[in-house]
């Protein structure tokens, strides 16, 4: 864990040599400098506006029992000053064969790079084919914006980490296993959607942790 601060660096400098991804895949352009948000003075921003230091807290976390990776945003809702800017940050660590499960980024494409570890990921398309590739340090994966992806850590023995670089502010995360048994559908429609029973639904639904209403 005592690498991760420099492995972060390393990952940064390499999604900056990929700048042009980001600038692609932006947000759309302001006619400011920056934006601030609603309720603070301008005359009052400082260098701090301009800091995020949410990933120090990463630095000794523990992960001791986790399945799923564990996900720390620094987009606009965390870090107010990327408002407007067109990128936004996620530190990823996956518990030995921790998993991200499949989801999506509605607002933007996600560059993954991996900086410790060894990753399997995958994408599907509109036509529902699946791509999955292997990656290991300092492999770079590309998953389009709105595709559904997934990652998890092939290995059963050591920890996982890796950085998505996002080209929006607020690329939205939606987890396919958490919308569909949490959204409040009911568990006759799933069972009928899903072409098996209520009983097998209602397990999918404890296993998730979740209830619907």
């Amino acid at each position: 864990m005592g690498k991760f601060c420099s492995l972060i660096a390393f990952a940064t400098i390499l999604a900056l040599a990929n700048y042009s991804f980001l600038a692609n895949a932006r947000d759309p352009d302001i006619l400011k400098d920056f934006l601030i948000p609603i309720g603070i003075d301008p005359s009052n921003i400082t260098s701090q506006f301009f800091t995020y230091t949410g990933f120090r807290q990463l630095v000794n976390v523990n992960i001791t029992g986790r399945t799923a990776a564990l996900v720390t945003k620094a987009s606009m809702v965390e870090f107010p000053a990327l408002e407007g800017q067109g990128v936004s940050v996620a530190a990823l660590i996956y518990p030995p064969s921790g998993i991200n499960p499949p989801h999506v980024h509605p607002r933007a494409s996600e560059l993954l790079i991996v900086i410790q570890g060894v990753l399997e990921v995958g994408i599907i398309d509109s036509t529902n084919k699946l791509y999955t590739q292997t990656l290991q340090v300092p492999d770079m994966f590309i998953f389009p914006k709105g595709l559904v992806h997934y990652q998890i850590n092939t290995r059963s023995d050591s920890p996982a980490y890796a950085l998505g670089m996002f080209g929006s502010a607020n690329a939205g995360t939606v987890s396919l296993p958490s919308s569909v048994f949490g959204s409040g559908i009911s568990a006759e429609i799933l069972a009928e959607a899903f072409k098996t029973d209520v009983e097998t639904i209602s397990k999918l639904i404890a296993a998730n942790n979740i209830t619907l209403s």
